[in-house]
């Protein structure tokens, strides 16, 4: 019996130690209109949801880097929330260098909103390595519009999920590793006509994506990727809206996304969570007055 007992707890010992995961939340600086883009906000409330799994440490570390680089150690999977472009959090100083040496020990990489946006001459080719895919001047675009979301693929990121509408900021005709190589798309959608109302612009049209519009082709708005050495990364276009964090199941993609990047298991219905309208409220940037 005193053995027994000994194994047990040695087994509970392993498990727990195996199950023991840190994520560090990259939130960037406050941007936007009140109630959009609100990177700390939304890293706190994804947080507070994977504070309640047991085994899963998470940290937020506000406007855009951690000020001590050994907030990496032992992290288990990275996620940026923040403006991209060459503003981006990981383009500044020597950064990419840094994840770069995360991404080689197996790190998971989850980028959303803008912060799927490197730049052509910095960071692209490092985001299509790391997480599969990238927004890409004056090809990909930003339009707001209502995504309907119908089917979702036998993946662990989409355990639990059902069919959904959304009005965000989804980009589209994104930038993807050549023959989408190790990248499975999450979330797809079929771009609506009013998405090539704006003129042309880095962001806002350009001919190829009237034509794949006119041609009613599918986009894929949120993916899912893996690296040769098992590391994963995540792109999740939306999220440019925070009241969109109170849609269910648009959370609870997000939330399986960052298991799964960080080599947890996800269950087979998904990350449950509940999030209120106070909860919604909290810890939003002061940008004056907030939209009704």
């Amino acid at each position: 019996m005193k053995n027994f007992l000994i194994i047990l707890t040695l087994g509970l010992a392993i498990s727990a130690s195996a199950a023991d995961k840190k994520i560090v939340f990259i939130a960037g600086k406050p941007s936007h209109a009140p109630g959009d883009h609100e990177h700390r906000a939304g890293s706190l409330l994804l947080k507070s949801c994977l504070d309640k799994i047991p085994g899963i440490t998470s940290i937020v570390y506000s406007n855009g880097w951690p000020t001590d680089e050994s907030a990496f150690e032992g992290v288990a999977a990275v996620v940026v929330y923040c403006d991209g472009g060459g503003g981006h959090a990981l383009l500044q100083q020597n950064r990419l260098k840094t994840i770069g040496a995360l991404m080689n020990k197996g790190v998971g990489l989850a980028c959303l909103h803008y912060g799927v946006e490197p730049t052509l001459q910095k960071g692209q080719k490092e985001f299509l390595d790391w997480i599969g895919g990238a927004f890409e001047i004056n090809w990909s675009v930003n339009p707001h519009w209502t995504a309907d979301f119908k089917t979702f693929p036998q993946h662990p990121i989409a355990n639990g999920v059902k069919p959904f509408q959304c009005n965000d900021e989804w980009y589209f005709n994104m930038r993807f590793r050549d023959g989408m190589k190790g990248v499975t798309p999450i979330l797809t959608a079929t771009p609506t006509s009013d998405t090539t109302n704006r003129n042309d612009g880095a962001h806002e049209g350009n001919p190829a994506v009237r034509q794949m519009v006119a041609r009613g082709e599918p986009q894929h708005l949120a993916w899912a990727s893996e690296r040769p050495d098992g590391g994963r990364g995540f792109g999740f276009t939306g999220a440019h809206h925070h009241k969109n964090w109170g849609d269910d199941n648009f959370r609870k993609i997000v939330l399986n996304a960052i298991l799964w990047i960080a080599k947890v298991e996800v269950p087979k219905s998904g990350v449950e969570s509940f999030v209120s309208a106070e909860q919604l409220a909290a810890n939003l940037d002061n940008k004056g007055a907030r939209k009704p």
